[in-house]
């Protein structure tokens, strides 16, 4: 009975006191996940920067503003970017604009599909416009309402930001003892955590490495494209072709897809003939090319849990969902297996 007493006692104080950790550490989750994200990502130029300057703090110093360079660099000329398309917005939201949309797009297409409207719903072509005109200014509002919402996160972006870049210099720097350490207090064998360390580093792996590799590479190749073929933004489309090839199943044809089939529409057809060839055999191409040599067949998830492990991480992580939602089922995954083993593994765990 004492020992039964003791052990609940002890499981109720962890329990507890852990809850409160969670509490106290809940507001910096986020910039602690990207810092934990970017120090996998680049461990190796910290490795390569150990070797010629052997003391830790200088070299972790060293690390972290090389990748706060990379990460600023790209950020501000994509901000600068998006300032100059919202300036541009008010321009769309008057009806001389909608009549220079309707003659940009007077394809016999579009005009079918109108007619077919009009005379299916018993609408005038006015109505039509007028319709066209007043949801367009309420998707100008909005969006210029949410914009200005935004500004006034910038404070809070910022304190995020420099958080994540004192987390990120730290673990850098004792990342390696603090992983030690995790791993003294984890209740299996040698054995066990020998497996687990070698999931936990497939799926980052094929996670971070192969997919950040991937979106790097098939995003600039989609920004080069986008900028010969004479498309607005090519910058901001070969961002949301970076973000889109981290989705399994979709990957960047979520991007370059519609986009092929707008240029049809207005009537583009060498363009949208040029978008789908590169698109096809060039951008998509590549994630069937790279990550099999990147990943080497590390990862045993099915596809169906890899997808909707990266939607729900999104919903609940926000971005960065898109490498933690895999990551903590492959962990889970792994656990559930050192379980199923466990007289197999060692029976000291």
């Amino acid at each position: 009975m004492h020992n039964k007493f003791y052990f609940i006692s002890l499981f109720a104080i962890v329990i507890l006191f852990g809850y409160l950790c969670y509490l106290i550490f809940k507001p910096f989750l986020t910039p602690l996940a990207w810092a934990i994200v970017l120090a996998i990502v680049f461990y190796p130029l910290l490795g390569i920067i150990n070797k010629y300057v052997k003391r830790a703090s200088i070299a972790s110093t060293i690390t972290t503003l090389i990748i706060l360079l990379i990460i600023i660099g790209p950020f501000s000329y994509i901000s600068f970017l998006i300032a100059l398309e919202l300036r541009e917005l008010p321009k769309f939201l008057n009806e001389e604009a909608l009549e220079e949309i309707k003659k940009s797009i007077e394809t016999p297409f579009i005009k079918k599909t109108i007619n077919y409207v009009i005379e299916k719903f018993h609408l005038t072509e006015a109505e039509i416009d007028k319709s066209i005109s007043e949801n367009l200014s309420l998707f100008g509002k909005e969006l210029l309402n949410k914009f200005t919402k935004s500004i006034g996160n910038i404070v809070s972006f910022s304190v995020d930001f420099l958080f994540m870049t004192i987390a990120l210099f730290f673990i850098l720097k004792d990342g390696s003892n603090f992983l030690e350490k995790i791993k003294d207090y984890l209740p299996f064998s040698e054995q066990q955590k020998s497996f687990l360390t070698s999931q936990i580093r497939d799926i980052i792996v094929s996670t971070i490495y192969g997919g950040v590799a991937v979106a790097i590479v098939q995003g600039a190749i989609g920004g080069m494209t986008f900028f010969f073929l004479g498309i607005s933004s090519p910058a901001l489309w070969g961002l949301a072709i970076s973000v889109a090839s981290f989705i399994p199943l979709i990957g960047a044809f979520g991007v370059w897809g519609p986009m092929t089939v707008y240029l049809f529409i207005k009537g583009y057809f060498l363009k949208g003939i040029l978008l789908a060839i590169i698109g096809t055999f060039i951008i998509s191409l590549i994630d069937n090319i790279l990550k099999p040599i990147i990943i080497g067949g590390r990862t045993k998830m099915p596809v169906p849990l890899i997808f909707f492990s990266v939607l729900g991480g999104i919903q609940l992580f926000g971005l960065i969902g898109l490498i933690m939602g895999p990551l903590v089922v492959a962990i889970f995954i792994s656990v559930i297996d050192i379980f199923k083993h466990l007289d197999e593994g060692g029976k000291n765990a």
